[in-house]
């Protein structure tokens, strides 16, 4: 007796606009989509896309804070562990230049769109980019006390200094004409830990 196929599961529909919506940003930018932009990239009814979400600054902003969040989560785990703070340090960056490998499209959406943006949205949330800072700036003060590191500048001071330069490293990267190799990768997460440690080492 033939056994009827099991049905393949239907499709998540939130995940294909959210999915879809970081592909038309890194493309045209978020000022220059519209909520039809997206709805068209992901196949789906227009007002589909509002039934999930309130306007593209919410698709934005639920974009930005599920992998901020997990970068925060990182953070904190990291800091949790029997490390030493550069090594602490370099699995951030590690973490960071890997989420970029992964999907370089929602690295250039976040960077570009919000923590690099200065208009009313990058503003709205600095409270979660400073949750970031913070965690670094945790690390830092680790280094501080065990006598890691120097006490040569405030670790919040460190801790903008070590993301700027990571930002600004990506950002050289999305605007790039030409492939970024492992070797790139390993690279820089290397420099900007020896630079902002040497610095914290005097």
């Amino acid at each position: 007796m033939a056994t009827t196929p099991a049905k393949a599961p239907a499709p998540d529909k939130r995940r294909l606009i959210l999915d879809a919506a970081v592909r038309v940003f890194a493309r045209r930018g978020f000022n220059q989509c519209r909520v039809a932009d997206i709805a068209d990239e992901a196949g789906v009814a227009y007002g589909l896309v509002y039934h999930y979400f309130r306007s593209k600054d919410q698709v934005l902003s639920t974009l930005f804070e599920e992998r901020w969040n997990v970068m925060v989560e990182v953070i904190e785990q990291v800091d949790e562990q029997e490390l030493a703070a550069r090594e602490k340090l370099r699995t951030v960056a590690g973490f960071i230049f890997e989420s970029y490998r992964h999907d370089p499209d929602l690295m250039k959406v976040i960077i570009v769109e919000v923590t690099r943006a200065a208009n009313s949205f990058g503003r709205t949330h600095l409270p979660e980019i400073r949750l970031a800072y913070d965690g670094i700036a945790r690390i830092v003060a680790g280094g501080v006390q065990s006598g890691e590191f120097r006490d040569v500048v405030t670790p919040s001071f460190a801790a903008m200094a070590f993301y700027g330069a990571v930002e600004q490293v990506l950002t050289g990267w999305i605007f790039a004409d030409e492939a970024i190799g492992a070797v790139e990768f390993e690279g820089a997460k290397d420099a900007i830990v020896e630079t902002i440690c040497g610095g914290l080492n005097g």
